[in-house]
């Protein structure tokens, strides 16, 4: 009876984690192969053409920089800001009185009870804290580059970008927007784990839907010469 009442969680949630840390693995090495393939890799390899032509005309495009990265810093907090409400309100329904057991009981395919619901609102609460997490750091590192970006002044006679180089700047912007993608994903996996509450069932078709919008959107379609050497 217990393994009943329990398969299709053991079975469809570790299913589920598995699917997107495959479809990430793959993602992953597809980039390192070949990053003009990826959303990700044209984007890092506009970013440092980006931070390298404002180093070099820096006095015409500071304020666009700034700008730039305000605009970016503030898409960050924007998205911490909505994991840090998603973490109240599921903190807020653990340490309630209110009983979910007898209105979810017989409705729900899975496990379903008090710890039951628990357990899955703690797991829940985890992936939203450690998207928050990613983007906190994320912000941090932009902001370490919106300071460095436009350093272009002298003191004891050095230039500040003598002693700053531009690939160390080129490396915070990247470890900022590495964070940010951890965070997107992390907050993108705890949006299917909230169907949780509902089933296990709900959960895997809804990481299955967004694994193929994932594929949609970072997979660059390349077209002429291009489709060989995007081909892993």
């Amino acid at each position: 009876m217990v393994w009943r009442k329990f398969y299709l969680d053991l079975i469809l949630i570790p299913l589920t984690f598995l699917l997107f840390l495959i479809y990430h693995t793959w993602l992953w090495h597809k980039f390192k192969a070949n990053p003009r393939c990826t959303d990700i890799g044209m984007s890092s390899i506009g970013r440092r053409f980006w931070v390298l032509s404002v180093i070099k005309d820096n006095e015409k495009k500071s304020i666009m920089a700034v700008q730039t990265l305000r605009n970016a810093i503030m898409g960050e907090t924007l998205m911490a800001s909505a994991s840090v409400l998603i973490c109240t309100g599921l903190a807020a329904v653990l340490s309630s009185n209110y009983i979910m057991k007898k209105p979810m009981e017989n409705k729900v395919l899975g496990a379903h009870g008090e710890w039951v619901l628990a357990i899955k609102f703690t797991i829940i609460l985890l992936f939203f804290l450690l998207a928050f997490f990613s983007y906190s750091l994320s912000v941090r590192f932009m902001n370490q580059v919106g300071f460095l970006i436009n350093a272009d002044g002298e003191s004891d006679g050095e230039r500040c970008m003598d002693l700053v180089e531009p690939d160390y700047v080129v490396g915070l912007l990247e470890k900022s927007y590495v964070l940010s993608i951890m965070g997107n994903r992390l907050f993108y996996l705890g949006l299917p784990l909230l169907l949780w509450v509902f089933g296990p069932l709900l959960v895997f078709a809804c990481a299955v839907i967004m694994i193929s919008v994932f594929y949609k959107f970072d997979v660059v379609e390349s077209k002429g010469d291009r489709v060989r050497s995007c081909r892993i």
